[in-house]
């Protein structure tokens, strides 16, 4: 989930299109479980195939991709490694709340509530190794790089960014710009047409583009207050400060100018302060990250993709052919494009 700073932080719309000839380093996880809880049938089941493996998460990962590489867009997949010790509460509270969303989601399927079995069957979401083995195979196929970090997957991401190997980090979290990414597309892996939550409504989602010098000159402060912003709301290595959100958080933040001062002034008033927010700091400020990795294309297996998603796991065969089709012009770009061109 991440830090949430969402109703602080400037952010602009933007089409798609307008980040042709871009390398954007997309949070895997991050899209992988979006997929998972979105593509699902009415009453909240996720999409399967005749074996009864799941599939959603190879849906949204090849038609939404092969949509980025059609508008000749380049994604990279960061996959997560090792999580930091500090990360497990937050862990463990992920999995307490999946188990007592499953359970209202039976509860909701018996009574007949489709509405409400289909919104907490989006909230049991789980990601497993399997389905992360297959996520990898299939970004092979189509020629995608794809890299695990030695933690996290947004700090990795960050860092392609930040050393100009990626003009942008793909995910839904707030994260990346703690880790230092000058830029933060958010809304790629689903945009368009969305429906409310319980709400017959319909809205229009499009991809929201964030730049970190903006988002530091229109809240007033440094990169490093922004992640002393972040520990106060609470992040995914700490649980934050209970009655404090981002607007007192960055008041606060501003009025006294580092977590430190804010504990010192706050314990007067016997608020306490936040345990290990120095090694939390660490986290964002010096990220582990893998220093080599550099994004290579290959090529688009075309037979080898059909037999994948349409004799191996019931895939249409026409929807996988005709998204294959528009991917011909890929082969095409990547002959006439040298990889430099697409670092700016």
């Amino acid at each position: 989930m991440g830090v949430d700073i969402s109703e602080i932080v400037p952010k602009k719309e933007i089409a798609l299109e307008s980040l042709k000839g871009k390398i954007v380093a997309i949070d895997a996880y991050n899209a992988l479980y979006q997929f998972l809880s979105i593509i699902r049938q009415p009453d909240g089941t996720p999409l399967k195939d005749r074996t009864g493996r799941v599939t959603s998460h190879l849906s949204g990962l090849f038609y939404r991709t092969g949509k980025l590489l059609e508008l000749n867009i380049r994604p990279v997949f960061i996959f997560d490694g090792k999580p930091h010790p500090l990360k497990k509460a937050t862990i463990d509270e992920r999995v307490s709340r999946k188990e007592k969303a499953k359970e209202e989601y039976e509860e909701a399927l018996a009574a007949g509530d489709l509405e409400t079995a289909r919104s907490k069957a989006m909230q049991t979401t789980r990601l497993t190794k399997d389905m992360v083995a297959e996520a990898k195979q299939l970004l092979e196929l189509m020629g995608v790089p794809h890299f695990t970090g030695p933690s996290e997957g947004e700090a990795q991401a960050a860092y392609l960014v930040c050393e100009k190997k990626a003009y942008a980090v793909g995910s839904q979290d707030f994260d990346a710009l703690l880790f230092g990414a000058d830029v933060l597309i958010r809304n790629m892996a689903f945009s368009g047409r969305r429906k409310l939550p319980r709400r017959d409504i319909y809205v229009e989602v499009f991809p929201e583009v964030l730049e970190l010098n903006n988002v530091l000159q229109q809240l007033g402060i440094t990169r490093e207050q922004l992640v002393d912003l972040g520990i106060l709301v609470g992040t995914d290595f700490n649980r934050g400060v209970k009655g404090i959100g981002p607007k007192k958080g960055l008041k606060f933040i501003k009025e006294f100018g580092s977590l430190e001062r804010v504990m010192e002034e706050k314990a007067k008033d016997q608020w306490g302060g936040v345990e290990g927010f120095k090694e939390i700091r660490r986290i964002f400020l010096e990220p582990n990250v893998d220093e080599t990795m550099r994004p290579e294309w290959g090529t688009i297996v075309k037979e080898d993709i059909k037999a994948f998603l349409c004799k191996e796991r019931d895939f249409s065969d026409e929807r996988v052919e005709a998204t294959l089709k528009k991917l011909d012009i890929v082969k095409e770009t990547r002959a006439q494009t040298s990889l430099d061109s697409y670092f700016n």
